[in-house]
């Protein structure tokens, strides 16, 4: 049975005007920048520069029309100078920072031309005398090498590719034998390795004969389980050797490259430019928060859009034509405004969250020391400057600041709090740090275990369990106690 029914609910959506400043205010430096051309190169409205603005507050009076076979008109409230023209040079959000440069402006940096690395081992393939069939099979396999070096598959595997992609049927000995031969023989040393062992021990043959190294790949071969978990007494007893001689094992192998793709120099990885958006500095005790200038860009009304608007003025007879393109103008003229205001909304944004931010970690950033962070989270900035805490998020999450201690990524600012057995409320940061320290400073040779790290940690004050310390040490990327031990 149908029904009709009438009903009132009060929703809440954001305005194309609202998701798209949202967007804007996501975006670090460089993106911006982007963004910004291609908004420029869209809205003809738009021009960068410091150009002469004339003042339009009288282009248009109440009464204008246009005459044309309908004997229509165009109101001048429809198209008010006033919103979109300024007679000042600068825009007035331009100069509320109070920190452009016209030092700071953007340097392009050059990159070298080069080879990448796939092909500078195809180029060296030119160096061995191989057959047709030989030098398909080598290129195959290069080509199946990774960025670390090594080719991460099977033997069976690349037989039947090469079978079913490149038409070469072969076998697995003919394989290993263009590996071995060939490919393995390229620079840099240890590439085209199955696997770390191969890798290491590839490394260690292509070095001048030595006791040591000998005695190292042994040890890689006959015992490399025991030698990444670094069970060394088991390997005394093995190869019956002092534990001097397995210092020198221990150094001839740590000495090796384990990725040796990483190690090419070649023009074949995008280099990466970190542009921060912010600036602290200290200056006679205080802090001195500034924005990076290529975020507040001046933007104006373009000279032809403004002579356009004069010649409709000036015109005596409005045409039809005349009034289509008056308001093509005032469309791009709305998206200018609107956009012009947007980058004034981001750098408020930016700048108020940065400060809020910036004050509630006065104490570490006077002094650099990370055990002065005090627990942050999203919502307690939203709560200070009354902003959503997507907002917040926002800003942190891809924004940089450069401080007297470094260029920092501004999310690393937040942590969660926990507190210590005085019932204050100390950063996590803070206990990592610690955490840290106390593990540079063990003794090698006996590294403490994650109960022994929990119990030390106790009687700093930071009553925490073992498992905790087991996944703050994981964050900081630092191996369980066994795989810590050295003799």
């Amino acid at each position: 049975m149908l029904k009709q029914s009438l009903q009132q609910k009060l929703l809440q959506k954001l305005s194309p005007q609202q998701i798209q400043l949202m967007k804007l205010i996501q975006l670090p430096t460089q993106a911006f920048e982007e963004r910004l051309k291609q908004e420029i190169e869209e809205n003809p409205a738009l021009d960068t520069g410091k150009e002469e603005n004339d003042n339009f507050e009288d282009s248009f009076s109440n009464d204008v029309d246009y005459d044309d076979s309908g004997n229509e008109k165009i109101d001048a409230e429809d198209i008010n100078i006033d919103e979109y023209l300024s007679d000042d040079e600068f825009p007035s959000y331009k100069t509320q920072a109070n920190n452009y440069s016209s030092d700071d402006d953007e340097k392009q940096v050059p990159y070298a031309a080069g080879t990448s690395f796939h092909q500078s081992l195809k180029n060296q393939l030119n160096t061995f005398r191989i057959d047709e069939n030989e030098r398909a099979i080598a290129e195959f396999l290069v080509g199946s090498i990774d960025d670390s070096g090594y080719i991460r598959r099977d033997i069976v595997d690349l037989v039947d590719d090469l079978a079913f992609t490149q038409n070469i049927y072969t076998s697995e000995e003919k394989v290993e034998e263009v590996l071995t031969h060939v490919v393995q023989k390229l620079d840099p040393v240890g590439v085209g390795a199955l696997n770390l062992k191969d890798c290491l021990v590839i490394q260690l043959k292509a070095k001048p004969e030595k006791e040591s190294r000998s005695l190292a790949i042994r040890v890689l071969e006959e015992s490399f389980d025991h030698f990444v978990k670094k069970h060394y007494n088991k390997l005394l007893e093995k190869f019956n050797i002092s534990e001097e001689q397995l210092k020198e094992v221990i150094t001839e192998i740590s000495r090796l490259n384990p990725k040796p793709g990483s190690s090419y120099d070649g023009n074949n990885k995008v280099a990466e430019q970190i542009v921060p958006d912010f600036t602290i500095r200290i200056i006679e005790g205080n802090l001195e928060l500034t924005l990076n200038s290529r975020n507040a860009p001046e933007l104006k009304v373009s000279r032809e859009y403004s002579d356009m608007l004069k010649g409709y003025q000036e015109s005596k007879d409005k045409t039809k034509t005349q009034k289509d393109a008056v308001l093509f103008i005032k469309q791009k003229l709305d998206a200018a405004k609107w956009f012009i205001d947007a980058i004034k909304q981001r750098q408020q944004t930016l700048l108020i969250t940065m400060n809020s931010i910036m004050n509630y970690q006065e104490e570490y950033f006077l002094t650099g020391d990370e055990r002065k962070l005090k627990p942050m989270i999203l919502k307690d900035i939203a709560d200070d400057i009354n902003m959503d805490v997507s907002t917040v998020s926002r800003v942190a999450n891809s924004k940089y600041v450069t401080t007297p201690y470094g260029t920092k990524l501004i999310k690393e600012f937040f942590s969660e709090s926990m507190k210590n057995d005085q019932g204050e409320d100390v950063s996590t940061k803070e206990i990592k740090k610690i955490l840290e320290t106390v593990i540079l400073e063990e003794d090698k040779r006996k590294p403490l275990t994650d109960e022994r790290l929990s119990q030390i940690l106790k009687e700093k004050g930071y009553p925490i369990a073992r498992r905790t310390v087991a996944k703050y040490r994981e964050q900081l990327d630092i191996p369980v106690a066994r795989l810590r031990k050295e003799i």
